[in-house]
């Protein structure tokens, strides 16, 4: 039960500190409406939406602006997003699989391939890196909550399959398929957790020094930054001396 990487370490601080909040509830609010689209229009006859209201309101998004997306769904907003994965490579083969939310194809490819392009890295073919990752539900809770130990015991009765514990927080991993069930059985353990989703998760990662983690922070900061995508994934942390030069 290893801890987190130093760069979900770093990316937790980042997040708290500089978080771009109007862009943030924009991605929030686009799964929102299509998870509302897909299914049923009420969280409690839809687990994708559950999920996604769920980490509005870990992100304080306000309760009315969670009310909007739901109605843009049932007004006919969001017919026409579509689902689009890419997938590419940064400094040092490091893999980056990137979620798209789009109604325009054609723009978000663009705009995904030059941003690869612009910051060292370069766009590959659909599978060229998914294959090294393992699809899985993530539910993630801060420190405080119980003891690792607590939390293991606990992520097992829910039916997860592993937990990684550190000074940070308790990230519990379980089959993609359980997500819904496991969440649900944690919430009413620990209370609502900080995010439950579908995660890529790396199945090893390539460690980067200070130069190339820079360069490969600034591509992955980059591509979370366009308006049409909502995941950023890649199979990298930092060295020691990175993360201290890096991580504050």
């Amino acid at each position: 039960m290893a801890g987190h990487s130093k760069w979900a370490n770093i990316q937790h601080r980042k997040g708290r500190q500089d978080a771009k909040r109007s862009k943030l509830f924009s991605k929030l609010s686009k799964e929102i409406t299509v998870a509302a689209k897909m299914g049923a229009p009420d969280p409690d006859m839809n687990p994708r939406l559950r999920l996604a209201v769920q980490n509005a309101k870990s992100q304080s998004m306000p309760k009315d602006n969670i009310d909007r997306a739901i109605s843009k769904a049932t007004a006919g907003e969001g017919d026409d997003y579509e689902e689009i994965r890419y997938e590419g490579f940064g400094p040092e083969g490091v893999g980056v699989i990137v979620e798209a939310l789009t109604d325009n194809r054609n723009r978000t490819a663009s705009e995904v391939r030059s941003t690869f392009t612009k910051n060292g890295g370069n766009l590959g073919e659909t599978g060229s890196v998914s294959f090294g990752f393992d699809r899985v539900g993530l539910v993630d809770y801060n420190a405080e909550i119980g003891s690792e130990d607590e939390v293991l015991e606990a992520a097992i009765e829910a039916g997860a399959e592993d937990v990684r514990s550190s000074e940070e927080g308790h990230s519990i991993y379980c089959a993609a398929e359980d997500l819904n069930e496991v969440s649900n059985a944690l919430q009413e353990r620990f209370g609502e957790p900080n995010t439950a989703k579908l995660d890529w998760r790396p199945q090893n990662t390539i460690e980067l020094g200070v130069e190339k983690a820079e360069t490969m922070m600034r591509l992955y900061d980059a591509l979370d930054d366009l308006d049409d995508v909502q995941n950023v994934y890649a199979n990298f942390e930092l060295d020691d001396e990175a993360a201290e030069a890096l991580g504050g």
